[in-house]
């Protein structure tokens, strides 16, 4: 019986494993960040990519700096979340964010914030930012 030896070990590991990797079809072993899944919110098609979840996380930003900051505003739950449960509409080169907010620790909502961000984040406007309205 023959022993084998560690340089027999090792080759043999080697070329069991890029049998393994050879063997997997290139398009499984590749990751793309341009993936969308178009989603229907609300009644709008909104195509959800991680550009989105930049997105929203410069609205709730804008509004957490003109509402005097995290220790005096926290943005509703939705603009924390998963970016395919933010409140937006899709409007072509942009996405228009609508969501409220409060005082930190309150459950009730006080103020409404509408934020239009760029969809290469070049831009961020408050378009509102007051009173919850109807």
């Amino acid at each position: 019986m023959k022993i084998p030896t560690i340089a027999s070990a090792i080759t043999s590991a080697i070329a069991l494993s890029l049998l393994t990797f050879s063997s997997t079809p290139a398009q499984a072993r590749t990751f793309s960040t341009s993936c969308v899944t178009p989603q229907t919110v609300n009644g709008n098609t909104i195509t959800f990519t991680p550009a989105l979840t930049r997105a929203r996380n410069l609205a709730r930003q804008a509004a957490e700096k003109v509402n005097g900051g995290l220790s005096q505003y926290r943005a509703a739950a939705s603009m924390y979340g998963p970016s395919f449960e933010a409140p937006c509409v899709d409007s072509g080169n942009s996405w228009i964010f609508t969501f409220t907010g409060s005082q930190p620790g309150s459950t009730i909502p006080s103020v409404e914030s509408i934020v239009t961000v760029a969809k290469d984040g070049s831009k961020v406007t408050v378009d509102y930012n007051g009173s919850i309205r109807s």
